[in-house]
């Protein structure tokens, strides 16, 4: 793969169970992973009342959180494993939680609006990986700059399509062009298609510096029947893939067109982003219709 790093994203598939989430770590070096990443939640900090009450599934996702004491035996299996171990803090309180543990933080796309949370990171002195799904180019250029200004010195955007899964066609890998050369940053793919050929095309033609990839172990997780996941096998035969010399074609429908913006399909969960005024999901206006009677 040659520098391109591969990051498994074990999402919420872990059942809060401690040999699983271990289990995960060494089947992400198996896999040929640099990187195993998890996630730090707490619903009640993630979504605002009003969402919850009127959503009963948000609630039940109560069990997918992880317990925190994992991370001091996740960062350590990692570490034994030889691969990094990675975390993204979805509440201000995490960040102080994850630093001793990881060697990057990540930001997810649904967070990108709250630069208190951006800032509270940066200063947290580790590297960051940046997630952009939904955003347009001048949300992401303000992210960009937040966190430099509070003292961020190592970036990586992610360019990703906030849909789960996304269709090929919807990639729009060009993205991953527009994102490097206007804002002068590394760049890299967050991989919700479960394609072969997308994720080829993001790293040998697109120069992907970094594939995150959302892996489950046996299609029992949580978040696997969604279709963005994907499990040992496949990832294994895309590193051989990728460790070959194959030859690309000079177009394919994933590559779009370059425009860092918002797909149509997108415009549903642009609402669910976190608010900037505190964090929590979704954004205000969307939580005056949930008072006013609209369904979740």
């Amino acid at each position: 793969m040659s520098d391109t790093r591969l990051v498994a994203e074990v999402s919420s598939n872990h059942h809060g169970d401690l040999e699983r989430c271990l289990r995960f770590v060494d089947v992400a070096s198996e896999c040929g992973a640099s990187a195993v990443k998890f996630q730090q939640f707490k619903i009640d900090k993630l979504f605002a009342p009003e969402a919850l009450e009127r959503n009963a599934k948000l609630r039940e996702r109560r069990s997918w959180e992880l317990p925190e004491p994992f991370n001091r035996e996740l960062a350590t299996r990692a570490r034994e494993r030889g691969i990094e171990f990675a975390s993204t803090p979805f509440y201000l309180e995490a960040v102080s939680l994850l630093e001793p543990w990881v060697d990057f933080f990540k930001i997810a796309s649904y967070q990108l609006l709250w630069h208190g949370l951006l800032r509270e990171v940066a200063s947290a002195a580790r590297p960051v990986v940046l997630a952009t799904g939904m955003a347009d180019l001048d949300e992401v250029r303000r992210a960009v700059d937040v966190l430099g200004d509070a003292g961020c010195t190592e970036l990586t955007l992610l360019h990703c399509v906030s849909l789960y899964p996304t269709p090929a066609a919807e990639a729009n890998l060009a993205a991953i062009d527009t994102l490097r050369r206007t804002l002068g940053v590394s760049v890299g793919w967050s991989d919700h298609t479960v394609d072969e050929d997308v994720v080829v095309r993001a790293v040998r033609r697109f120069d992907a510096c970094m594939v995150e990839l959302h892996l489950d172990l046996d299609g029992r997780g949580e978040e696997f029947g969604a279709g963005h996941c994907w499990l040992p096998g496949d990832v294994q035969a895309l590193v051989a893939r990728l460790d070959g010399h194959e030859v690309l074609a000079d177009t394919h429908p994933a590559d779009g067109d370059g425009r860092k913006a918002p797909r149509p399909a997108e415009a549903h969960e642009r609402a669910w982003r976190s608010d900037p005024s505190d964090g929590l999901r979704p954004l205000r206006s969307v939580r005056l219709e949930l008072e006013g009677g609209a369904v979740a």
